[in-house]
């Protein structure tokens, strides 16, 4: 029937083409004990007119960032995305596009990712990079597993200053394939150089770090490097991607594999996804990266092509031969990020890493003057830094919620140690007198 049931006679006739005479008995074998007994507590259906009123009235109860101004960072950061990126994005080719498996009819999405690839082994500094991962999270994971199977060893060193949430999702891959996960301390807002390097023995398959930390402050990267790879063990280093327009990249002090969120170039905050991760590598270690890489070649006319290359996944192969599980290359997201770094350019993107390293430390000045907001390192830091408080960090944020203001991160639901402590965040788009009024209202909290 190619009809919609309206009426009670569509129903039943819809009821007697499969063979029933009641939706009752639709769920005949359901005991009873087991059903509601009572039609549903629901409204009375509304006209389009009327729900779309509704919808508008429920949706202008939540707080966003168009009204609000952000210092939330913590991984997922308020950035300026141009009005092209999704213009390009909503073009049917790519919107609607799925794997492409046939690269003759499938040009344009793989020489998108075919350029993503490239501009994140520029951007890194690295030989390789595959069409993308779910997230920073998974991508470290995969990371670790990368450390496994290319040494052959079982241990893995994680500083504490790596996201606590990419630390949480590496324990669970770690645990499926029984990997040890070992955690260095921090100091003073950095990795414990002396614990690190006491942990890092001929049993350790890598060492995997964040640069900037998760509270924004640079490690010691070099003395880093040279524990890992004295001991034989490779480097892993999780970067934010803006932060590279100014930092050197991590190819360039000796990472091995190099991951991050590109959450920031060009990607909605979207109250926390989808986004997706990069992974880029050194060229030894391309056959054992996950997911897919798309390359470029001639064919027999000479004409320059695209195609996937290296697909060794458990969509194409043998689940237990497969190099991940991973089974989506977050191509829209990775399509955003090409658009985005594309607009830029290298030029574009200094200028944002510059304007948000200026920002956050114009903050810092101002909030050293406040007796009860004190910086809680001294550590150099690129955007984000951790602030000490006399206060609670939920009275803080509730307080500046009431001023359109979303505030820092609570450093105390992960790190016991820094009780009382916020993590700020200072991105390109805050301006000088939205930072001003922050650091009054922290001030008319005393």
């Amino acid at each position: 029937m190619n009809y919609l049931p309206n009426t009670k006679e569509d129903r039943q006739k819809m009821l007697e083409a499969i063979g029933v005479s009641s939706v009752e008995d639709l769920f005949a074998d359901l005991p009873q004990d087991v059903r509601l007994g009572r039609p549903l507590d629901l409204p009375a259906g509304l006209s389009e007119l009327e729900l779309g009123r509704l919808m508008r009235e429920l949706s202008e109860k939540n707080g966003d960032l168009n009204h609000y101004t952000s210092f939330l960072g913590a991984g997922v950061y308020d950035r300026f995305t141009p009005s092209v990126v999704e213009h390009v994005l909503s073009r049917a080719e790519f919107y609607t596009a799925y794997t492409p498996y046939q690269p003759e009819i499938s040009q344009g999405v793989l020489q998108s990712i075919y350029e993503y690839q490239s501009m994140i082994c520029e951007l890194t500094g690295m030989d390789v990079s595959n069409a993308s991962m779910y997230d920073g999270a998974s991508a470290l994971a995969e990371a670790g597993l990368m450390c496994a199977t290319s040494t052959g060893r079982r241990k893995l060193v994680v500083s504490r200053l790596v996201h606590p949430e990419y630390r949480k999702v590496l324990a669970t891959y770690a645990r499926g394939v029984d990997l040890e996960i070992v955690e260095v301390s921090f100091q003073e807002g950095r990795t414990d150089l002396e614990d690190l390097k006491g942990k890092v023995d001929d049993q350790t398959a890598g060492v995997l770090i964040q640069n900037p930390n998760f509270l924004g402050n640079l490690e010691e990267v070099q003395v880093i490097e040279a524990a890992a790879h004295g001991k034989g063990s490779l480097l892993v280093v999780a970067v934010d991607p803006i932060s590279l327009g100014l930092l050197a990249p991590p190819g360039a002090y000796g990472a091995d594999i190099v991951v991050g969120d590109g959450q920031s170039l060009g990607n909605p905050i979207s109250f926390g996804g989808p986004h997706l991760g990069f992974l880029a590598v050194r060229e030894r270690l391309v056959r054992r990266m996950p997911g897919r890489i798309v390359g470029a070649t001639l064919d027999n006319r000479g004409q320059r092509g695209f195609v996937l290359t290296l697909t060794a996944r458990e969509q194409h192969i043998r689940r237990e031969r497969a190099t991940s599980n991973i089974c989506s290359n977050q191509a829209l997201n990775a399509l955003a990020v090409t658009v985005y770094l594309s607009l830029l350019g290298k030029g574009g993107l200094k200028e944002v890493a510059n304007q948000s390293l200026q920002k956050a430390h114009y903050a810092h000045q101002a909030l050293s003057r406040l007796e009860r907001f004190q910086p809680a390192f001294s550590a150099p830091f690129f955007q984000e830094f951790a602030v000490r408080t006399t206060l609670e960090p939920d009275e803080v944020n509730r307080e500046l919620l009431k001023h359109r203001i979303i505030g820092g991160y609570d450093l105390g639901r992960d790190y016991p140690e820094l009780k009382n402590h916020l993590l700020l965040a200072f991105t390109e788009k805050r301006s000088k007198e939205e930072i001003d009024y922050f650091v009054a209202r922290l001030e008319g909290l005393l």
